[in-house]
């Protein structure tokens, strides 16, 4: 099969094997100038382990600190007609890349919010691991189905209140436009909260503490963004705000949990990148485009690979950690720097259609979310036939 992209709104629905594998390829050979390994983790759970920054987690973790790996995702494999998804190829180059080196490592593929999943995951680790020491929790959904009610959760990305008049952008087209912002109802806000906040997050931190399979010393986080005042109206002031108190939340009761083990909890904030899920927030795109443009200008931007190598072996495992008010573990202080935020801002008074491609990284975002799918990496012949159902 010859694949190219297909997008359909904000969503690719194929994916690149070789693509993908060289993005892998590429995350691990960063990591290895970096790295430093036997210190941090050794024995890694990834929750949400086939893309964005739970996979760079897990490629740090590996290929930076010589750590086993058991990672959870819920994927598409192939068909005769279709890829699988991105997550499926970027899985096997892991694993393939891992092996090759002589490490550990084995991938799950189900829904992390199932009891079914968790118990699997336990008897993995029992029969492989023993234990784990660090388990990042890094799952991406819409939808989440309560393991004990049954009942399908589905979350809605809305502003609470009042009708929200913000800036957006197309970005297939370049095109700069307001679009109006319906608040959600108690019923949204609520879903919004049982998909995004931390109940889960405590259900496997419960689940396996339970089993005996956490180490002394053990370590959890979770992943979160806040972003600055520009994105306030869509992911604080909203139902996502909601969601990520209650992840706080979750974090404080967690972390009162982990005390028979001298475990510790914390809640990490993370840098903007482009993610499929992000691409389909307004503000969002206008906003990553404008201060990637600002952040590569003032050469402190960062990927997920190098965002993800600088938590690590800067401030995951440091005593001298960047915390904030309520002990997040800040990673987003360079996006948030003054001269930053500054120019994010005067440009975002002034951008329109016109001058997009100008005062924007428009380019660089659309290259970023064409990546997540495995295309337009180098060295990659993407007029070439390949075997699209590549199982190992």
């Amino acid at each position: 099969m010859i694949v190219k992209p297909r997008i359909r709104g904000f969503i690719c629905t194929t994916a690149h094997p070789l693509g993908c594998a060289a993005s892998v390829q590429a995350q691990v050979k960063h990591v290895k100038t970096v790295a430093n390994p036997g210190t941090g983790p050794q024995k890694v759970l990834v929750l949400g382990a086939s893309g964005g920054y739970g996979l760079a987690s897990r490629i740090v973790s590996a290929f930076g600190c010589g750590a086993s790996t058991l990672g959870v995702s819920f994927e598409k494999p192939p068909s005769e007609k279709k890829t699988a998804t991105a997550g499926w190829y970027n899985n096997l180059a892991f694993e393939s890349q891992a092996h090759a080196d002589g490490m550990y490592a084995t991938s799950i593929d189900g829904d992390a919010f199932s009891d079914e999943i968790k118990q699997q995951v336990i008897d993995t680790i029992k029969a492989d691991l023993g234990q784990i020491d660090l388990l990042v929790y890094s799952l991406a959904s819409p939808v989440r189905q309560h393991p004990r009610t049954g009942i399908l959760h589905r979350s809605a990305i809305k502003p609470l209140g009042d009708d929200v008049c913000v800036q957006s952008l197309n970005v297939d087209k370049g095109l700069v436009h307001e679009v109006v912002l319906k608040p959600a109802d108690e019923e949204e806000t609520a879903n919004t909260v049982s998909v995004m906040g931390g109940e889960d997050w405590e259900y496997w931190i419960d689940a396996l503490l339970d089993a005996g399979v956490l180490a002394e010393g053990f370590k959890t986080i979770a992943y979160t963004y806040i972003g600055s005042e520009l994105t306030w109206p869509i992911y604080w002031h909203a139902t996502l705000g909601k969601a990520k108190e209650d992840l706080d939340r979750a974090a404080g009761t967690i972390d009162k949990s982990l005390a028979s083990v001298n475990g510790s909890c914390q809640v990490v904030v993370l840098k903007a990148v482009v993610t499929q899920a992000s691409s389909a927030i307004p503000v969002v795109p206008l906003y990553n485009s404008l201060l990637f443009r600002v952040m590569k200008n003032a050469g402190v931007h960062e990927d997920c690979i190098t965002h993800i190598s600088r938590l690590f072996f800067t401030q995951l495992y440091s005593d001298d950690q960047r915390l904030d008010e309520v002990g997040r573990i800040r990673m987003d202080d360079m996006e948030l720097q003054a001269d930053v935020q500054n120019e994010v801002k005067r440009l975002w008074g002034i951008v329109s259609s016109e001058n997009i491609n100008e005062l924007a990284d428009l380019e660089g975002y659309r290259s970023d979310f064409l990546k997540i799918f495995g295309f337009g990496l180098p060295g990659v012949d993407y007029k070439a036939n390949v075997d699209h159902l590549m199982q190992s």
